[in-house]
C-alpha cells in the first residue's frame, strides 16, 4: 500500500490532500478515515490504497502510522485555574444545549457535532497535565 503524509486536511469540509511518499498528491475524503478518526493533521504520516476516479487519484481505507507531530504541543502549557473556570462554564451549557438535541431525539448537524468535539479535544488538553 502507497504510504505518505497529510499535506492539508479541513475537518469542517471533510477532505484534504495526501503527498505520496513516491510523489504526486491524492484526495482524501472523510469516508476514507478509520473509524473514530474525524480529522487529519499536517505531516502526519499515513498508509492508503488509491482509487482512480473521474478527477483523479483518491485515497481508500486510511491507516494512520504514526501520531501527528506535537510541535504546538510541546508548548502547550495548561490555563490558570480561573481561566478554566470559565472555559468549563461554557463547557456546561454548550453540552446542555446538545443533550436538549438529544432528548428532542435527534443528532446535531454534522457541523455542529464538528465544532463541538473540537471544543471536548481542547478542553481535554487543557484539563491533562
Amino acid at each position: 500500500m502507497p504510504t505518505g503524509k497529510v499535506k492539508w486536511y479541513d475537518s469542517e469540509k471533510g477532505f484534504g490532500f495526501l503527498a505520496r511518499d513516491d510523489g504526486g498528491e491524492v484526495f482524501v475524503h472523510s469516508s476514507a478515515l478509520p473509524a473514530g478518526t474525524t480529522a487529519l493533521r499536517q505531516g502526519q504520516r499515513v498508509e492508503f490504497g488509491i482509487v482512480e476516479g473521474r478527477k483523479g487519484a483518491q485515497a481508500l481505507q486510511v491507516r494512520l502510522l504514526e501520531p501527528p507531530p506535537t510541535v504546538a504541543a510541546a508548548k502547550h502549557s495548561r490555563k490558570k485555574p480561573d481561566e478554566m473556570i470559565v472555559i468549563v462554564e461554557d463547557l456546561i451549557k454548550l453540552l446542555d444545549d446538545i443533550s436538549t438535541t438529544y432528548r428532542r431525539g435527534k443528532h446535531p448537524d454534522a457541523r455542529e457535532a464538528r465544532k463541538i468535539a473540537s471544543v471536548l479535544r481542547a478542553v481535554a488538553d487543557d484539563i491533562e497535565p
